[in-house]
């Protein structure tokens, strides 16, 4: 039995096309609702955890990229899409837990072969690759020293979501509301000078953060 693949990608005929081809290869996929991040998360709660074909350049508010830990945690294997050249982002995402990854504008056959390479299990990035991108996500240790900016309580937020927690967790932890805690997120990323919660929490592994 192949395991099923959930193709999150707010583009309608690549995701489609997706989900035809993989379902004509045995592996029972489906398309996800991309409308909000809690739409895609509670799709992702429900049957059968497999692979995750997660689009980091989703057109939402929430940045792809940032799916990939609460995506681990449902049970889901991420291989990460992106149309990007960042080597710093898609850092970020293996340090978060995907598996690999694979250029958007590669032509539909590799995007595909490379889907069901994930889904079967076979290695995505040899070790050598995964070391240098695992390194990059680090960085120079001088870059750590951004974290000194951050407030008592803007590290607390940044530390529930290297946690893997979403904005309303740590809303209701903290007893404030949403738009509070997503303001504070705004205001991490600006002073650690990043674009991406994965990238300011991959800022803080690397930094000593306690990512309780």
């Amino acid at each position: 039995m192949k395991p099923p693949v959930l193709v999150i990608d707010d583009h309608a005929i690549v995701a489609t096309s997706l989900v035809l081809a993989l379902r004509g290869q045995g592996f029972p996929a489906r398309r996800s609702q991309v409308t909000s991040e809690a739409v895609i998360l509670a799709e992702a709660e429900t049957g059968e955890r497999g692979l995750a074909l997660l689009d980091m350049d989703l057109g939402l508010d929430v940045d792809g990229a940032d799916l990939v830990m609460p995506l681990r945690a449902a049970g889901w294997q991420v291989l990460v899409v992106t149309g990007s050249s960042s080597r710093n982002r898609i850092a970020a995402a293996i340090v978060a837990g995907a598996i690999g990854w694979v250029s958007k504008t590669a032509p539909f056959e590799q995007l595909l072969q490379a889907a069901v390479n994930a889904a079967a299990g076979r290695s995505m990035l040899s070790e050598q690759e995964r070391r240098e991108l695992v390194e990059l996500a680090r960085g120079d240790q001088d870059r750590t020293r951004l974290l000194d900016r951050l407030t008592t309580r803007e590290r607390e937020v940044l530390d529930r979501l290297a946690a893997g927690q979403r904005a309303a967790k740590v809303a209701e932890e903290f007893v404030v509301s949403v738009a509070t805690v997503r303001s504070q997120i705004r205001s991490i990323l600006a002073k650690l000078e990043v674009g991406s919660q994965l990238e300011a929490v991959a800022l803080a592994r690397s930094g000593g953060s306690s990512g309780r």
